[in-house]
C-alpha cells in the first residue's frame, strides 16, 4: 500500500460519495466527467490493496479496509489507520460480490499497535493463512500470520510476528513444485529503508537510501517452511536489473521498486510486479527463478486516480485478471475502492499496457 498522501490527478481533490464509512452524500464532479475502465466491486465499505485468489473454484479477495480515522495526511501514511480486514468473495468475475464481514480485528492481534495494512492469503493442507503487516507497540512494522479452517475466517493470529520479518506488503506465491515464497517490503512509510543494516534504525531515512547513484533498495523474498508460519533460511533481495544486467538505481523513480509486490508464473517464467510509488506506475520484471534476479520489462498499468496503486494478478478460468484500486467513490487517497479488469500477455511474453481510464 502506497503511503504518501498527495494526489497527482486533479480528480483526487473531489468530495466523497456516501458509503458505509462516511457521511458525505454528495457525488464527485470527477465521477461525472471521468470514464473508468472498470467499476468498484463493492461500495458499502472502502477497500484497497486487493490480493485475489481462487480457492475451490471460488474467487476470494483479501483487501485492506480503509476508514476515515480523522488523522491528517502525511508522508508517513498515518492517515491509513485501518483496524480490521473484510474478505470479499464472488463466484465469477462480474458476479455478485459478498462482504463476509470482519475476518480479523487489530484488537485480536496480541503484538499489534496500529495500522493494519495490505494483506495476502494462502492455503495449504486444509488451513488458510492470512498474512498481514502491522506496527508493533514500538511503532515498527512486522508481518504476522493468522490461520483459519475457512477462506473467509475468522482468523486467529499467532502471538508473535514472523521471526525475521519487517516492513509491509506481504505477497505469498506457491510455485508448481510446492515451495512457497513471501515477497515483502515498502520504502517511505513502509520503513524498508530503515532496515538497510539488518536492524531497525528509528532515526533512519524517511524516504529511501538517499544514495541516488547506488542500487535501489530491493523488495525482500523469503522461502517459507512447510508450516507456512516461519522463514526457511535468510531473507534475500529480489533484485531488479536493467537490460544490461545492472541493478536499477535509487534515482530511477520510474522503474525502481517502491512497494506492493506480486508474483505470478506464466509460460515457465516468473513475473515480479510492483508499484513505483511516487511515480504511480505498475511495472513488471521477469526472471527464471522465484528468487530472481528479475529483468525490468516495462510498465503494464498507467496511474490510477489517487496517489496509491496496488494490485494482484490471478488466473481465473483460463483468463488472467488484475485486481487493483482507485479513488472513484471518494476522491480521497486514503478511502479507496477495489476493481478488476482483464490482463493480457502478448505472444512474446510481454504484458499488454492497461489504461485505467477509457
Amino acid at each position: 500500500m502506497c503511503l504518501a498522501p498527495f494526489c497527482i490527478l486533479n480528480a483526487c481533490n473531489s468530495s466523497t460519495k456516501k458509503t458505509a464509512d462516511t457521511t458525505d452524500s454528495t457525488k464527485t464532479d470527477t465521477a461525472k466527467k471521468v470514464k473508468y475502465l472498470s467499476q468498484p466491486l463493492i461500495s458499502s465499505i472502502y477497500t484497497a490493496d486487493p490480493s485475489a485468489h481462487v480457492f475451490n473454484g471460488k474467487i476470494y479477495i483479501y483487501p485492506s479496509h480503509d476508514i476515515n480515522a480523522g488523522i491528517p495526511e502525511n508522508d508517513n501514511g498515518d492517515h491509513f489507520a485501518m483496524k480490521d480486514y473484510h474478505i470479499l468473495s464472488m463466484d465469477s468475475v462480474g458476479g455478485k460480490v459478498t462482504d463476509n464481514g470482519v475476518a480479523l480485528d487489530i484488537k485480536d492481534i496480541p503484538w499489534a499497535g496500529r495500522q493494519l495494512w495490505a494483506p495476502d492469503a494462502a492455503y495449504k493442507n486444509g488451513t488458510y493463512y492470512l498474512y498481514f503487516p502491522v506496527k508493533d507497540k514500538k511503532d515498527v512494522f512486522h508481518i504476522g500470520v493468522a490461520t483459519s479452517a475457512s477462506p473467509i475466517g475468522p482468523f486467529k493470529a499467532e502471538p508473535e510476528p514472523i521471526a525475521g520479518s519487517y516492513s509491509i506488503d506481504p505477497a505469498v506465491f506457491t510455485d508448481t513444485d510446492g515451495k512457497t515464497y513471501m515477497y515483502f517490503g515498502g520504502i517511505w512509510g513502509g520503513q524498508l529503508q530503515r532496515w538497510i543494516n539488518g536492524k531497525y534504525d528509528a532515526n533512519g531515512s524517511k524516504t529511501d537510501s538517499k544514495q541516488e547513484d547506488a542500487p535501489a533498495i530491493s523488495c525482500k523474498v523469503a522461502l517459507l517452511k512447510p508450516d507456512m508460519k516461519t522463514f526457511n533460511g535468510t531473507v534475500k533481495d529480489a533484485v531488479i536489473l536493467d537490460s544490461l544486467g545492472k541493478p536499477l538505481l535509487t534515482k530511477d523513480h520510474d522503474r525502481r521498486f517502491f512497494e506492493g509486490s506480486w508474483m505470478h508464473k506464466y509460460n515457465g517464467k516468473y513475473y515480479f510486479t510492483y508499484s513505483t510509488g511516487d511515480t504511480h506506475l505498475l511495472c513488471y520484471a521477469i526472471g527464471d527463478s522465484p528468487l530472481g534476479p528479475f529483468t525490468y520489462k516495462g510498465v503494464f498499468m498507467k496511474p490510477v486516480q489517487g496517489w496509491t496503486t496496488h494490485h494482484s494478478i490471478v488466473e481465473i478460468k483460463d483468463k488472467w485478471y488484475i485486481f487493483y484500486h482507485d479513488t472513484q467513490l471518494s476522491g480521497k487517497t486514503h478511502l479507496r475502492n477495489v476493481k478488476v479488469t482483464e490482463l493480457q500477455h502478448n505472444t512474446d511474453g510481454s504484458i499488454k499496457l492497461i489504461d485505467p481510464f477509457l
